[in-house]
């Protein structure tokens, strides 16, 4: 079983120093090895529907690679005696970055997913380095760890670590308001659990039992089959107002001047807040749906479209897509499945006939005129997504364990 956890460093000053040093080295590094690759790939394309008969490019010379890069490290020690103080592993942690990012861009991942071009970094846009190599169980002591080149760092250990667990790699990462340590943890006795998909030999009223359907919103969060909802927090929506003041203060300092970098570490920490504040809502809202011991269906959205329309606020707001990554991972550690379901007609087709019932954005109420349900549109659409999650497009009140409330009143949230 592989595991992270991060925690708080309680850095000196030298040892702030050092570490910044190193993360501006380590991001001239990665400027430098991309350079490099852009070099070769503008000096040896050639566009396939205009090539010439005669080849009017230079000596064809190898792309660089992680291997070629990483022995040319040594010139880069000779050239800038700097470098020579930084942990070796650690440079070529660099270069893995950039043969990542630049294979994604041409290559695409495992999926086939292309990312967009890669980008040089900044002053302040390379934020972390790596200590790929595992730490043995003597460099831990208490609230120490000790990691090389470097000595020993104090953590706030907010949680012991697990006992049985070593310690793979560590992570340091500068962020607006300290400086935090991430440890992978490993345990080859812990098994891997791979959640089995429902079984579609069990009956029907067994699968609907240990799936929960849910609908996310932006008027709620979200609202499960059983007609039970979680308020829309909006984090970002209720410090904007802050966050204004902040930004106008910003832009009235000159650049270049101390006040202008207070000023840019103030707007940070605000911004800081709003993405931990979501990110903490997002686990909690997991672990209420998951501690059900049910699988959790939720619609396949395509939620790149939607940012980009005139919901982009809202939705980013929402955090969709962080919160089913957090819930897909816990699901699997709890031995459960977050499964997608195909989201056209969710809001459309009524849950107890299947009859489709056209509605508008503005409609919030579901009235089936061919059956006569009465539902909430966002309660409708969980039915039909634990439906359609089951393999079943509908189900008929009477064969669920607990029937689909026939709701005639409104509830509050909606009224």
């Amino acid at each position: 079983m592989r595991t992270a956890y991060q925690y708080r460093l309680r850095l000196t000053p030298q040892q702030q120093a050092t570490i910044d040093e190193w993360i501006e080295l380590c991001r001239r590094q990665y400027n430098y090895r991309l350079a490099d690759r852009f070099n070769w790939y503008e000096q040896n394309r050639c566009d396939i529907n205009a090539c010439p008969l005669v080849c009017h490019l230079p000596e064809l010379k190898d792309c660089p690679d992680f291997y070629s890069q990483k022995r040319d490290l040594v010139n880069s020690k000779t050239l800038f005696p700097e470098y020579k103080d930084l942990p070796s592993h650690t440079l070529q942690d660099v270069i893995a970055r950039v043969e990542k990012a630049f294979d994604r861009w041409l290559k695409g991942d495992s999926n086939g997913h292309r990312s967009g071009k890669p980008r040089f970094k900044g002053v302040g846009r390379y934020r972390s380095i790596t200590f790929p190599d595992p730490i043995k169980p003597e460099h831990i002591n208490g609230r120490f760890i000790q990691l090389p080149k470097i000595g020993k760092l104090k953590m706030i250990l907010h949680r012991p670590l697990p006992d049985g667990f070593k310690v793979k790699t560590a992570a340091i990462i500068k962020k607006v308001d300290g400086y935090y340590i991430t440890l992978s943890l490993q345990d080859a006795t812990v098994p891997v659990l791979t959640p089995d998909a429902p079984n579609l030999n069990t009956s029907t009223t067994l699968r609907v039992n240990n799936i929960i359907g849910i609908d996310m919103g932006l008027k709620a969060f979200l609202v499960d089959d059983s007609g039970s909802y979680e308020p829309i927090p909006q984090h970002y929506r209720k410090a904007e107002k802050k966050l204004k003041r902040l930004q106008r203060s910003l832009s009235r300092k000159n650049k270049g001047s101390n006040r202008r970098k207070k000023a840019i570490k103030r707007v940070a920490k605000a911004h800081l807040k709003v993405s931990n504040q979501r990110k903490d809502f997002h686990y909690k809202t997991a672990k209420k749906l998951l501690c059900q011991g049910k699988h959790v269906a939720h619609e396949k959205l395509n939620i790149k479209g939607i940012a980009r329309t005139r919901m982009a606020k809202s939705t980013h707001d929402a955090g969709w897509s962080q919160f089913l990554q957090v819930l897909s991972i816990k699901a699997e550690r709890a031995g459960l499945l977050a499964i997608a379901v195909n989201p056209n007609g969710t809001s459309q087709d009524c849950s107890s006939c299947g009859n489709k019932v056209p509605k508008e954005i503005q409609d919030r109420w579901h009235s089936c005129p061919g059956c006569g349900c009465e539902l909430d549109r966002d309660h409708n659409a969980a039915i039909n997504i634990r439906n359609r999650a089951v393999g079943h497009p509908v189900l008929k009140a009477q064969e669920t364990p607990d029937g689909i409330p026939g709701v005639t009143e409104k509830p509050a949230l909606y009224a």
